[in-house]
């Protein structure tokens, strides 16, 4: 037997002092103690050797990853740089960095410009229009007609060589941005002190052309270079030469150096010289400024230019280009030309918008359309507005003017955008944000007779301040409780500020925007007194809701559109938005002859005429940078503007004074010859003139208006050319059917070699 060791209590229990054993808290549990002891050790041991596996991982994780840093900054040893190439790494380094940050910042601002180029970008371009006026008159022409264009190879090698020499020397050697020429140009401006060279490629003006406005700005010039090299991409070298030959605006209307040709020398472009090439050569970049029939010592001195260009670029030798300095160009005598550029521009523009709405199933980009324009009265109003500023601009130091003439449903009879159009295609009349001063105020009073007030309702001209602002008077005095019609006739800066502090800025906005002004107009405390900018385009257009009856109208140069078979493809009467009532009848009868009031007995008196009532609202803005009048009739409705510009100051100017006398002068004329129809609400008789206006002379023009079909007898003379031309239609499909049939064909053998006959085919019919 072998012998026990004795056992030590303290040796075999490791309970801690005071611990009980389980079993004896717990006797039942004594039975199956060996079996939860044996799961609990099993499961303790998985846990630490799972702890253990974990920790090994982690600690040859840290082991690898110390070894593997060790050894990288082992090898970049070999790399360590220091003094010059320490600094030449870094610069390349941050260069690079900055230049991958300039690349995404740049793509980030074309990506906008790529929007333009969907697959029928090319198609999109190709729109011709032929604009005819409102008795069917051609009066110009806008776009390319692709159909009639030169080929690249009829066209003189003389033009393409100056073209070249001039706008990019090395168009076929880059690949859309000339690098060494924008440096080359920016070294001669910054010698120069101005600017001497653009810096842009051809293909970077034909981009601009093509999808980018003439706007100076970095996002500009980015989207550009994009769309060069997009283009460079697309299309070989002689399309892109032939797109910029085609595409170009060469002024005077002229789009392309073949229309340019026939209107500056009376030619095809393929039979131009030397001299007139090189003329038309320098009119890419400045068409207004160089233009042969606005400034012919300007034009000559720029073709100058270009001949030595071409000597410089080796294009040709100083004795190939002698004969064009000692004979330069000619152009045509220009000057009796009665074109309404402003006019045709807007309407060319219109035109635009309204072809993208067409159906897809209109795939014709010539078109033919009949316009708005009353030639006579835009000869009056180009006169009207020469003279007012020939005799009074130095007096009154104002330099520029506009003139808007519609019917009140919206048709554009007369647009004139500024003095001069060959000295600027600025359209002053369309793109001249301007502050109307009071002529805003039938806005506001509008709006009260609206939610309740009435001519008669008594107001208070009083001082008044809303915060540190406190707007006054013209005339720094106030005449206490008056009614609201007196308040307009004396145009009341304080009356118009209560106002729209009692029934709200919004109201008023709201409304002149339901009546055509499409600007933003802040609300803000001077906004009743006409802080806020406007267009003159847009004020017409509102001014037209009161001679509307209150309607809302659809300002439109364009009446018809037809492609070149004849088919009409829009028509105002029939496709036009239609009116909807803006202003109740009554109300508008209280606005209307309130403003009746303003013409007859208060600021706008000047503006009255012999045979019509005349409506209107003065305008004068502070430190008189603007004056407005605008006005209507019963048949018309027209805006007048002066200023500068520059914003310069004018001296002492209001919208009482030239602005109405202008707007007198050109109303006067249309109102001859006509039926004189009334103002929506006003039924008080004409009052006579203490003197009648003078009658303008205007060169080929009689001063008397010859009697014209009024708007309805010329809707209802095309209403009778569509009945008969609908007529002619049905007569050519009837007359296949009752024409005699022919013989009955006798049978037998064949003719050796005749075609077999057939049955008669009906007449193909041009339809409407």
């Amino acid at each position: 037997m072998t012998e026990r060791e004795p056992t030590d209590p303290k040796a075999s229990d490791d309970r801690r002092p005071g611990e009980t054993d389980p079993a004896e808290k717990h006797p039942d549990s004594a039975r199956s103690g060996p079996v939860r002891s044996s799961f609990g050790t099993r499961l303790r041991g998985l846990m630490l050797d799972f702890d253990a596996l974990l920790d090994s991982g982690l600690f040859s994780l840290g082991a690898r990853t110390r070894r593997a840093v060790s050894a990288y900054a082992a090898f970049t040893e070999r790399f360590n740089l220091t003094g010059v190439s320490r600094f030449a790494a870094g610069m390349a380094s941050e260069g690079l960095t900055l230049t991958v940050a300039g690349a995404l910042v740049m793509l980030a601002l074309a990506i906008p410009a790529f929007h333009e180029t969907s697959d029928d970008w090319l198609k999109r371009t190709e729109l011709a229009v032929t604009f005819l006026d409102r008795y069917g008159n051609t009066i110009g022409e806008r776009g390319v007609k692709q159909n009639d264009t030169v080929p690249l190879e009829d066209i003189p090698d003389n033009l393409i060589k100056a073209t070249l020499a001039t706008e990019d020397r090395r168009f076929y050697e880059h690949w859309g941005i000339d690098v060494a020429g924008t440096f080359r140009a920016v070294v001669t401006n910054a010698r120069a002190g101005g600017v001497r060279q653009g810096g842009s490629s051809l293909s970077q003006q034909l981009a601009k052309n093509l999808f980018l406005s003439n706007e100076r700005t970095i996002e500009r010039k980015i989207k550009e270079a994009f769309l060069a090299i997009w283009l460079e991409a697309r299309l070989t070298k002689s399309q892109i030469l032939k797109l910029y030959l085609d595409r170009a605006y060469l002024g005077g209307g002229a789009y392309g150096v073949d229309a340019a040709a026939r209107y500056y020398f009376g030619k095809s472009v393929r039979e131009v010289n030397l001299a007139e090439a090189a003329m038309m050569a320098g009119l890419f970049k400045a068409p207004s400024k160089y233009a042969p029939h606005v400034n012919l010592p300007a034009a000559r001195a720029r073709a100058s230019t270009v001949l030595d260009n071409l000597v410089d670029a080796g294009f040709m030798t100083e004795g190939q280009v002698f004969g064009a300095r000692r004979n330069p160009a000619t152009p045509v005598d220009r000057r009796d030309d009665d074109v309404p550029d402003f006019y045709l521009d807007y309407a060319f523009g219109e035109v635009k918008k309204l072809v993208d709405q067409l159906p897809t199933t209109v795939v014709e980009r010539n078109f033919i359309v009949r316009t708005g324009l009353d030639p006579n009265i835009q000869k009056v109003a180009d006169a009207a507005l020469e003279t007012s500023l020939a005799e009074f601009g130095r007096d009154y130091k104002v330099r520029q003017g506009g003139i808007v003439v519609m019917e009140p449903n919206g048709t554009l009879r007369t647009m004139v955008g500024g003095r001069d159009y060959g000295e600027s295609q600025f359209n002053r009349a369309t793109d001249a944000l301007r502050q109307p001063g009071s002529s805003f105020k039938p806005f506001v009073y509008t709006v009260a007779l609206m939610n309740g007030f009435k001519p008669s309702t008594i107001v208070q001209d009083a001082p008044i301040c809303l915060g540190n602002w406190c707007p006054q008077n013209y005339g720094r005095s106030y005449m206490g409780s008056i009614t609201l019609k007196t308040a307009l006739q004396h145009s009341l800066n304080t009356v118009a500020v209560r106002l729209a502090e009692k029934f709200g800025r919004k109201k008023i906005v709201d409304l002149a925007h339901q009546m055509g002004i499409r600007t933003q107009l802040p609300i803000s405390a001077p906004l009743p007194l006409g802080a806020a900018e406007v267009t003159l385009f847009d004020m017409t257009t509102a001014y037209s809701v009161f001679a509307n009856g209150g309607k809302s109208v659809y300002p439109h140069a364009v009446v018809e559109m037809r492609v070149g078979n004849g088919e009409v493809v829009w028509r105002f009467d029939r496709d036009a938005p239609k009116s909807v009532q803006i202003i109740p009848t009554q109300q508008l009868y209280d606005i209307n002859d309130m403003l009746n009031n303003v013409v007859e007995n208060g600021t706008g008196r000047r503006a009255r005429l012999v045979n019509s009532k005349v409506a209107g609202k003065t305008g004068t803005t502070n430190a008189y940078r603007d004056a407005w009048f605008m006005g209507f009739t019963g048949n018309y409705v027209a805006g007048v503007w002066f200023g500068n510009d520059d914003y310069a100051v004018m001296n002492k100017m209001t919208g009482g004074t030239l602005p109405a006398m202008t707007w007198q002068k050109v109303m006067a004329y249309a109102h001859q010859g006509i039926e004189i129809k009334p103002i929506p609400g006003v039924t008080s008789p004409i009052p006579k003139l203490d003197e009648a206006p003078a009658s303008m002379t205007v060169a080929g023009l009689d001063n008397e208006r010859p009697i014209t079909l009024s708007p309805r007898a010329a809707e209802r003379l095309a209403a009778l050319e569509r009945m008969l031309k609908e007529a002619e239609v049905r007569l050519t499909d009837a007359t296949p059917a009752t024409a005699p049939q022919p013989a009955a064909r006798a049978t037998g053998p064949a003719v050796p070699g005749a075609a077999p006959s057939a049955a008669p085919m009906p007449a193909p019919v041009q339809r409407n």
